[in-house]
């Protein structure tokens, strides 16, 4: 679909079975708003494959008659898809939002913000009741509604003699395997850590081919890629660890972690005896672990392991706000009406709120608001990642001191989200 404006620039709406034409000037767009290098015609056919196996929706903006140049490659990109989230109670439908640029040559003129409300529109359309996306800058997303709701920390770990672990106990075992080789295995375990993890995200096609080592859209083919899988005491395939030799800093030899996923604490740490047994290496770097990780605790030295950052990992927007509250777990059982503001509309109005047991009922009412807040603050609530006397202290809440501890008390549930899904 193609709509012309009046300023010389077509929005197009397409799937890239049905305008072929138009890929290579969207992939490159795309590249080079992320300062990547240019595509390669393997580049495209591996992330075609995703397109294709992902039933991706592309969207991009061209100039009509540009100045110079052929005008192939646009001047702003958008890409989404459908995949599900584990909302704390089971998994929900969600909209998926990535590949978003805009050519500095255009910006403030509008085009994201039409981008983003026509697909959010379509969202609202199709029923889906929450929208996710991950930010490469931190102030733009939240004037469309959606919060910083995950999080993880980055860890480096020293594995020389100061490594040892307490436990636990395994009686389990680890065989080191070619990545494609390992890939049933590791879909397998992937797939039971998303169905009982709150935070975590359906996987798109392109990690098979990243985790597999056929293809590393940075650098190609990766030969370094390797995979360490755990067995439990039955043979089962229970966690598994993907990591390559990273570059030597100050004289000093590191291991960098792809993916790391257990399903159980004995897996985690006996993962983590591997990675610290390997030769060649000072340090173990791991850039996702839980906000939560245990391994600190685990180690007869807690100082082996540093926390090197907090970053956000997945930002939450609220569409259907019965829909996805009614979706989540809940504390303490209460009764209140919430007021959502909300520019774009979708979740603006207010709601009564019953918690009963875990679970809550939410309808519309017209009853006075006793908490207030906006669709941003409503999306970094959604999946625990944040306490809500943490964002009442930082001026995002508003109500009564008593109406406030309630909320806090329906709203806060653990265990805290994780999410180990990039996209």
């Amino acid at each position: 679909m193609s709509e012309p404006s009046p300023d010389g620039l077509t929005f197009v709406t397409f799937r890239a079975a049905d305008q072929p034409e138009r890929l290579d000037g969207w992939y490159e767009a795309q590249s080079r708003g992320f300062h990547q290098g240019r595509t390669s015609e393997e580049a495209r056919r591996h992330f075609g494959e995703h397109l294709h196996a992902d039933d991706v929706l592309l969207r991009g903006v061209w100039q009509e008659a540009p100045a110079l140049g052929s005008g192939a490659i646009p001047v702003a990109t958008y890409a989404s898809y459908d995949k599900t989230l584990n909302t704390g109670r089971g998994v929900q439908a969600v909209r998926m939002i990535s590949d978003v640029t805009v050519s500095p040559t255009h910006r403030r003129q509008g085009l994201l913000r039409r981008l983003i409300t026509d697909d959010l529109r379509d969202a609202v359309e199709q029923g889906l009741p929450l929208a996710v996306l991950t930010v490469s800058e931190g102030s733009i997303y939240g004037r469309f509604g959606f919060g910083p709701a995950v999080f993880h920390h980055g860890l480096t770990v020293e594995t020389g003699p100061r490594f040892a672990l307490r436990g636990p106990a395994d009686d389990g075992s680890v065989e080191l395997l070619e990545p494609a080789e390992a890939w049933p295995a590791v879909a397998t375990v992937f797939g039971q850590f998303h169905a009982t993890t709150r935070g975590s995200l359906e996987r798109p096609r392109f990690y098979e081919t990243i985790l597999t080592g056929d293809y590393d859209f940075e650098s190609g083919p990766d030969t370094k890629l390797r995979t360490a899988v755990h067995l439990d005491a039955a043979g089962t395939p229970d966690g598994y660890v993907a990591y390559r030799p990273g570059p030597r800093k100050d004289n000093r030899r590191a291991i960098e972690v792809s993916d790391l996923v257990a399903l159980t604490p004995a897996a985690y740490a006996r993962l983590w005896r591997f990675l610290a047994d390997l030769d060649l290496s000072d340090t173990v770097e791991w850039g996702r672990a839980r906000v939560d990780d245990p391994l600190s605790w685990a180690l007869v030295d807690p100082f082996a392991a540093r926390v090197t950052r907090l970053k956000d990992a997945l930002w939450v927007r609220v569409l259907d706000v019965p829909a996805a509250l009614a979706a989540r777990p809940w504390g303490r059982d209460g009764e209140l009406v919430v007021e959502v503001v909300d520019p774009l509309g979708h979740a603006a109005g207010r709601f009564r709120v019953v918690t009963r047991e875990g679970t809550a009922e939410v309808t519309a009412s017209d009853a006075e608001a006793d908490v207030s807040l906006d669709a941003e603050t409503l999306g970094a609530l959604y999946l625990g990642g944040v306490a809500a006397d943490t964002l009442r202290q930082a001026g995002r809440l508003a109500g009564t001191e008593e109406a406030l501890a309630t909320w806090a008390a329906m709203v806060d549930t653990g265990p805290a989200p994780y999410c180990l899904t990039a996209f």
